[in-house]
This record gives structure tokens, sequence and C-alpha cells, in this order.
């Protein structure tokens, strides 16, 4: 396990997000030691705001040590408002191998549980199994965008073993749990090759998927039939949900023209 080297406090928790599948979030840590290299979108806000200097400090996360009071303090002013708090939009709930990080989440979902709000949770990191004794109501998810174990140590370098992350999904499955994965962002061919019909095979236990296509990477537009391969692979991602009945979600800007 990994320490926690600094801890932070925060005015404010709760917000609306803009992301057009969420509703209301919380970022209870500054930074992720998954360091993703795809580039990550968290870590470029975060460094354009001056939140964050370095790739360095990104991979040093702190931990927001007064989230549970600001949450006894916040919740009553939203808990009519939000249809599904969500853990977490730009840093990760369960962050790989870091127990200070699951305590604080889980905490927090037991509390925001207490208070009638339902969560939806994502990571690149292991579920625990005492999530299952949370609400029913709540979702929980992992990313996932390849089966190929050297990618994603070479890409998300600080992250979980994929098959690791994967069963702790399952076993929450198994145990009547809410389950989805996000297929985000996913990559060309010229970054990594692979089989998509394999990966969804590896997730058709899942209740939803959220597919969508990598950015902010020069390789991707410079893959000539990037737009052919996203707009068939959203095809194939939709195919596969409705013949298993499985919910599923394209991101915006995945399918063009």
């Amino acid at each position: 396990m990994k320490k926690i080297k600094k801890n932070i406090q925060r005015k404010t928790l709760i917000y609306k997000t803009e992301v057009e599948y969420g509703d209301y979030t919380m970022n209870h840590v500054l930074g992720c030691s998954h360091g993703c290299l795809y580039p990550c979108y968290a870590f470029l806000q975060k460094k354009r705001f001056g939140d964050i200097k370095t790739y360095e400090d990104w991979c040093e996360p702190a931990l927001v040590e007064n989230t549970l009071d600001l949450l006894d303090e916040e919740l009553p002013k939203f808990m009519n408002k939000i249809q599904m708090l969500h853990l977490c939009f730009t840093t990760d709930p369960f962050m790989f191998q870091y127990k200070e990080v699951q305590d604080m989440s889980l905490a927090a979902i037991k509390k925001i549980n207490a208070a009638g709000v339902k969560c939806s949770v994502l990571t690149k990191g292991i579920l625990p199994i005492e999530l299952a004794k949370c609400s029913k109501e709540n979702e929980y998810g992992v990313t996932l965008i390849s089966t190929n174990e050297a990618f994603r140590k070479r890409m998300e370098p600080g992250s979980a073993p994929w098959k690791k992350r994967l069963a702790a999904l399952r076993a929450l499955h198994d145990a009547g749990c809410k389950t989805w994965v996000s297929i985000e962002p996913f990559p060309t061919p010229n970054i990594v090759r692979q089989n998509l019909q394999a990966l969804l095979e590896e997730v058709a236990f899942v209740d939803r998927i959220i597919f969508g296509r990598m950015n902010y990477n020069p390789k991707v537009t410079a893959y000539k039939e990037h737009k052919m391969f996203f707009n068939k692979c959203a095809a194939e991602v939709i195919e596969f949900c409705t013949n298993r009945g499985i919910s599923y979600h394209i991101k915006d800007g995945t399918i063009t023209d």
C-alpha cells in the first residue's frame, strides 16, 4: 500500500457537472497516481488552471481531509436536486493501492446514501466488495479501454491491472449491484491494435456501457481513417448492447460525418 503524503482542505465539494451523462459530482482528491498518458483531460485541466504544476505533482495525490464535514454541510442543500452524485470526474475514488483514498470514498458513499442520495462510481482501481453493503441504487463502474496489459502498463502506469479491476466489478455484479464500464478514451489502431469485440465480450455482464473516442492525442488525428474507425466502433458497441439488452451511451463527438 502507498501513503498519502499531503492533505488539503477545500471550501466546497459538490458541484453540478457539464458532462453529458452526469448530474452532480465531487472530487475529494487532488491529483491521481494512475498517471494516465492518453493524455489525461483532468490533468490538462488542472495544470491549465494552476492547481497542478507538473505531471509528477499530479501523480502525488492530495486527500481533501474535510470531505466528510463538507458533505454534512452540503448534502442538505443539494439532496433534492441530485439525481446521481458521481465519484469522480477529475480524480479516482478507489486509487490503486491507496487505502486512505479508499477508506474516505467508502465513508463518503455511506454518508451520501444515508442522506437518500445514490452514487455513481468510476475507477481504474479495485472496487472493494464492501460496496455491496451500500445502497443497491448505486452504480459501480470501471474504465477499460484495452485487454492488452502491456498497453495498460504503458498508458495507465499506476492503475490496477485490467483483469483485477474487472474481477472486482464482476464480484459486485454477482452480489446484486448495478455495474457499468467506460470504454473511453478508445484508441485508434496506430496506437494499439486490438479486437473491440473481444473487449466487449469481457464486459458483457454489465448493465451499461459508455463508449467514447480518444482525444487530445495527435496520433489519433494522424490516423487518416480515424472518423470512419470511430463510427464503425460505435456501431459495433450499439449492435452488441442492443443484442444483449445492455444499456449504452455513445459520447458526443465519437460519431461524426
